[in-house]
């Protein structure tokens, strides 16, 4: 018993100093985002999305988004992905050998016919059908290639980047809207900065309960959906606050899968999309950053923290459970994969400082989370528990889980004003305070179950996606 109670009171210093750290690294983050979103905001300036609007010498851009079994969104979601104002684009819708109406809905709606396409396989993907235009002048830019399914969203994805002509991409998911200039101010990093931009991303929104009317935003909403509270709040700490300190240092590992702009030469050569990732674009990101180290060259991954995209979030328990426990899964997956990088300071930042942080700081925090709960129960049956040190350990973690949210809060309504009624406003804080104990154990339990579901080798396909659709002005 003498063993097992030093045992203990070792991984409780252990647990103390390892949350002094991550505070400490919470605390730097903080500072980071700041200082970048003040820079973002002075310089926004230097070069105005309407030059690249109105230029006969705008930067090419494919849109890349696959679908699979998309029939009841699916002719709404291009129409909106067509409404981009900027002059050199094409959406390239990909067919992911749906079993529903998705392909006929779209030769339908938009006069398609097969044409007779230059497709060049660079990177490797399923059988690839056939390609589409349309007949219609108006819808000139629109691109559909159907294909086989290659149970992923990679290899989708790949055979877009495949398919498209332009040197630079924006993938995006087939339910995401756009903001109209989000081409425009997704293309300008890799236009104003001297150093090689490889990737941009920006801030995507929930676009559950809002309105939406000719494919924009037409007023946003609070979720009333009581999961899609919970994500709102953690899509803002994470997109506005964690991103935005990682790109001030080029340091982004993740450019979301819902809205990312590549170089395309890059992405081919780093080989795509990996179709057998459960993080795609997570892993994605870690090889492009692996080549540019090893070719020596100069890049940039740059972060915009600006409201560029709205998506639908899971609304229920199962679907949450499953895209958290892929989520998890491709964490530790990548993280495995490239586990020779880590600490070589042959790949600087990206092996010294990022691949590490998410080892010990996301990877290990559910692990860690499930340990202390494991440790407190035993207390609680065989030793004497210190109750004070626990309450103050507790609250004082608890504190600073709220404050963090609110800090981030607070500069996304300062900065953008989303939320125009107080009452949406009350609720959103209401449920920072609720987060912490109902929301955040869910999370803990879906990436531990990831992490299983990894050692068991289970197997987990893209699947088909369930849809709600967008809400129209009344």
């Amino acid at each position: 018993m003498n063993t097992l109670n030093y045992i203990l009171k070792v991984y409780e210093s252990i647990i103390s100093y390892y949350s002094i750290i991550y505070i400490i690294f919470y605390l730097i983050l903080a500072i980071l985002s700041w200082v970048a979103i003040k820079k973002y905001y002075k310089s926004k300036y230097f070069l105005l999305k309407e030059i690249l609007v109105k230029s006969n010498h705008a930067i090419g851009v494919s849109i890349v988004a696959p679908a699979f079994n998309e029939e009841t969104t699916i002719v709404y979601n291009v129409k909106s992905l067509l409404f981009q104002e900027y002059p050199k684009f094409e959406v390239v819708i990909v067919n992911d050998g749906s079993t529903d109406k998705t392909l006929e809905k779209l030769i339908d709606e938009f006069s398609l016919v097969k044409v007779d396409f230059f497709y060049l396989d660079k990177i490797p993907t399923q059988k690839v059908r056939g390609h589409y235009k349309s007949t219609n002048p108006i819808y000139t830019k629109l691109l559909v290639v159907d294909k086989e399914n290659g149970k992923s969203k990679a290899d989708a994805s790949n055979a877009g980047i495949n398919s498209a002509k332009y040197g630079l991409f924006l993938c995006t998911d087939v339910d995401c809207i756009l903001r109209k200039d989000t081409i425009s101010m997704l293309a300008k990093p890799f236009i104003e900065n001297t150093d090689k931009v490889i990737a941009t991303g920006a801030a995507i929104r929930i676009s559950n309960s809002c309105e939406f009317k000719d494919g924009m935003l037409y007023k946003s909403h609070f979720p009333d959906n009581f999961f899609a509270r919970f994500q709102e709040l953690e899509y803002i700490r994470s997109f506005l606050f964690g991103r935005m300190a990682w790109s001030k240092i080029n340091g982004l590992l993740l450019v979301s899968g819902g809205l990312g702009m590549f170089d395309k030469e890059t992405v081919i050569e780093a080989g795509g999309y990996w179709h057998k990732s459960l993080g795609e674009d997570m892993e994605l990101i870690t090889r492009m950053r692996k080549l540019m180290h090893e070719k020596k060259e100069k890049f940039l991954i740059i972060y915009i923290p600006e409201s560029l995209c709205w998506t639908e979030v899971p609304a229920s328990m199962e679907i949450f459970m499953r895209q958290r426990v892929r989520w998890a899964r491709g964490l530790i997956q990548t993280l495995y994969l490239h586990k020779n990088l880590v600490f070589n300071p042959k790949y600087g930042m990206t092996g010294l400082v990022i691949l590490p942080y998410y080892i010990f700081f996301e990877f290990a925090v559910p692990i860690l989370e499930l340990l202390g709960l494991t440790v407190i129960t035993i207390d609680l049956l065989f030793f004497d528990i210190n109750y004070n040190f626990l309450f103050i350990a507790s609250s004082f973690v608890y504190l600073f889980y709220i404050t963090i949210t609110l800090i981030s809060v607070f500069l996304d309504q300062l900065i953008y004003k989303h939320y125009t009624g107080i009452k949406e406003v009350a609720i959103l804080i209401t449920m920072i305070f609720i987060e912490p104990v109902v929301f955040h154990p869910i999370n803990v339990f879906a990436s531990i179950k990831g992490y299983f579901h990894f050692f068991r080798q289970k197997e987990q396909s893209w699947g088909a996606q369930v849809r709600q659709g967008f809400n129209k002005p009344t």
